[in-house]
């Protein structure tokens, strides 16, 4: 499967991912902003192929971009390495300031680190005790980013300011797989009362043109959540 764009051709550029995947989505979208063509794998990571198990012998897991036949992993590892090669084909991912540069590095970790494993406790809880506890340790991590866009923003649309940045493409791979929580659990994590400009940029990020074009069906996102936490409860049952 190819992806449409410019700049650079699909034999010299090649993604390997799960379509459902957060990380590969967050760069597909990085991809996409900056325009770039590249040849999109589907692995299947039940029956991993021998170029995703040679690309990355150490984690074995997607995303990977080989670009020129050589592989990077680790998403923001590569989104990092696409903003510095094809710097100048489209909006930097990363500012041009050394502190604000370090700045949307810090919260671009504090996605990974601490909202995603919040997140994460959510997205498993199987019982009403679990998603309560979970849903408030969650909340405390979202009114953290929702100060991190005011400082960060400066009062623009983006954690980037005018344009997406680091900081939005990474966690903006999040809002889909947060609406089927949300949908599935009853759960309202981005509440627009609550955090209204984390709920506004939410909206404003997936209605891009570069989200639209790589983003999961959320049927079937959804369909694949409810299917996943059947398996969890009729484990913990028989356990």
């Amino acid at each position: 499967m190819a992806a449409a764009g410019g700049g650079v051709g699909d034999s010299e550029l090649r993604l390997l991912g799960k379509s459902s995947s957060p990380w590969v989505f967050r760069v597909r979208v990085a991809l996409g902003l900056r325009g770039l063509s590249y040849e999109y794998i589907e692995e299947d990571l039940g029956n991993k192929s021998e170029l995703l198990l040679r690309s990355n012998p150490v984690h074995k897991k997607v995303p990977v971009l080989i670009h020129g036949g050589r592989p990077v992993c680790e998403s923001l590892v590569i989104l990092q390495y696409v903003d510095e090669i094809w710097r100048g084909t489209g909006p930097p991912l990363l500012p041009s300031d050394p502190y604000d540069r370090a700045t949307a590095r810090f919260w671009a970790a504090y996605v990974d680190d601490k909202f995603f494993p919040a997140f994460s406790a959510l997205f498993r809880s199987r019982t009403d005790e679990q998603r309560a506890e979970a849903l408030q340790n969650a909340l405390l991590v979202a009114e953290t980013l929702e100060r991190a866009f005011t400082e960060c923003s400066r009062g623009k649309a983006f954690f980037g300011g005018d344009a997406v940045g680091l900081v939005d493409v990474t966690l903006g791979s999040h809002p889909i797989w947060i609406r089927a929580v949300d949908q599935t659990a009853g759960t309202n994590l981005l509440d627009g009362a609550r955090f209204p400009d984390l709920a506004a940029w939410a909206e404003r990020f997936m209605a891009l043109g570069a989200v639209n074009e790589v983003v999961p069906d959320a049927g079937k996102l959804l369909e694949q959540y409810r299917a996943s936490r059947a398996k969890w409860t009729a484990a913990a049952d028989s356990s």
